[in-house]
């Protein structure tokens, strides 16, 4: 058998050709030959670049019906049990109790500075009612030093790192004490201490910002991530695409944390795309990728931990869409009635949060009881009411500081604009509130 392969393998060998021709047909003879199967026989492979496929003799597409949904992690169910005890990430008393009073005073928080907007003491708020689960869960499993990247829901991760009730009001009344000087709308937190970087209202440009910070350590040598949040109706924008495609093709450290609260903005998701979630575009992309309940603050707290070790270990990008039900209204600038029923509202509210799945373990630990929730409710409360009075109480920064921050030393133009409001207002003070605001320099 050998020998007469041999005979035919020389004689082919024979046949004229240019040299790359001869080479190539040496390799499909010698992989036929060794294989006992004959030259015409031989499998090819794609070698197209960019693809890692084979061939297929009969038409066929690809139907998305019918490929079978991603799989959603969770470690608690909804009574707070652990399902599988292997999963329990086994957090001591007092992380998990801090857990519980951040997203429980957020909560509060949320409740106060809502009615204070419905009453006009503040311009604008929105509200984290149904998503602390998903803020609580993956701030925990950071390191604060680690950068992030919020869009404009993610007040909760703040919270976790030490963003103080008063810095919080100080921002939404956009008082002297407030650090972007009354500059920005309420709820567009930042802090540079606490590698935050400031929320912009334009969605989605966060993304590819995010994905330039996380190529950025890679090339310092950074032991550190960057995690960039983002929601459902985010993941539709051309920033989107591009921060995932720049992050996989350079290999980033960054988290991709989506929050699929069911709406983006009026629009449900049912209307807003049509494949299987946001999850499933992260291998398209070339990146890990795993979808979480987002209502369960242990199954958020593994998958980002677990997300981080790769993006730190590994170099390389991770997409988290975790996912849940956002409880409020976008915003105070809109009304959810119009677009969904009280009903389905309710439902989440009564069946499924993940404040009430946290509370259930506590309880069934020993850590909690009726008496210590009454007694931290009060308290919350409290400190949020006199947090609140305190901001409202503080003057409205310097008129002039208008005109600052907008180059690094202050040009002649905008330093001439400066002078004349000044004087405007001075000429004509009778007519502008000036014992709201600090007072400026003569």
């Amino acid at each position: 058998m050998f020998t007469r392969n041999f005979y035919r393998l020389s004689k082919y060998l024979r046949k004229p050709c240019n040299k790359n021709a001869c080479e190539l047909r040496k390799l499909h003879i010698s992989a036929a030959l060794w294989s006992n199967q004959s030259p015409s026989r031989f499998e090819e492979k794609p070698e197209f670049p960019g693809s890692r496929s084979k061939f297929i003799h009969k038409l066929s597409f690809i139907q998305p019906d019918d490929i079978e949904g991603i799989p959603v992690y969770r470690v608690m169910n909804r009574k707070g049990e652990i399902i599988e005890e292997s999963e329990d990430p086994h957090l001591d008393k007092d992380t998990v109790i801090k857990m519980y009073r951040d997203m429980t005073l957020l909560n509060t928080m949320d409740k106060i500075l809502y009615e204070s907007q419905r009453q006009g003491r503040i311009s604008f708020y929105m509200t984290n009612f149904g998503e602390e689960g998903t803020h609580i869960g993956s701030a925990a499993a950071l390191s604060l030093k680690d950068m992030v990247f919020g869009q404009y829901r993610e007040a909760g991760v703040l919270m976790w790192r030490g963003f103080t009730l008063d810095q919080f009001m100080d921002q939404c009344y956009g008082n002297c004490n407030d650090h972007g000087e009354g500059k920005q709308m309420p709820v567009h937190y930042g802090s540079k201490e606490l590698n935050f970087v400031t929320i912009s209202s334009t969605l989605a440009t966060q993304m590819p910002q995010a994905s330039g910070a996380a190529y950025a350590l890679k090339r310092k040598g950074k032991d550190l991530c960057v995690i960039c949040y983002f929601g459902e109706g985010a993941a539709s924008e051309g920033d989107a695409h591009a921060a995932f495609n720049f992050a996989a093709t350079l290999e980033c450290p960054i988290i991709f944390f989506c929050r699929n609260n069911g709406y983006a903005i009026s629009t449900p998701t049912k209307d807003q795309y049509r494949g299987d979630g946001i999850a499933s575009r992260g291998a398209g992309y070339g990146m890990a990728t795993i979808r979480v309940d987002g209502n369960d603050v242990f199954a958020t707290y593994n998958a980002t931990k677990a997300a981080r070790d790769m993006c730190v270990k590994e170099c390389r990008p991770v997409l988290i869409e975790a996912m849940t039900y956002r409880l409020g209204h976008h915003s105070t600038s809109d009304d959810s009635s119009a677009y969904r029923s009280v009903d389905e509202a309710a439902y989440w509210d009564k069946q499924d949060t993940p404040i009430a799945r946290l509370r259930y373990f506590m309880i069934s630990k020993g850590w909690w009881d009726d008496n210590k929730e009454k007694e931290w409710k009060t308290e919350s409360k409290q400190m949020v009411m006199e947090t609140f009075a305190r901001a409202e109480a503080r003057k409205k920064p310097n008129p002039e500081l208008l005109f600052t921050d907008v180059y690094k030393n202050m040009e002649w133009h905008i330093e001439k604009q400066q002078k004349a409001m000044k004087q405007h207002v001075t000429n004509y003070a009778e007519h502008y509130p000036l014992d709201n605001f600090e007072r400026w320099k003569d």
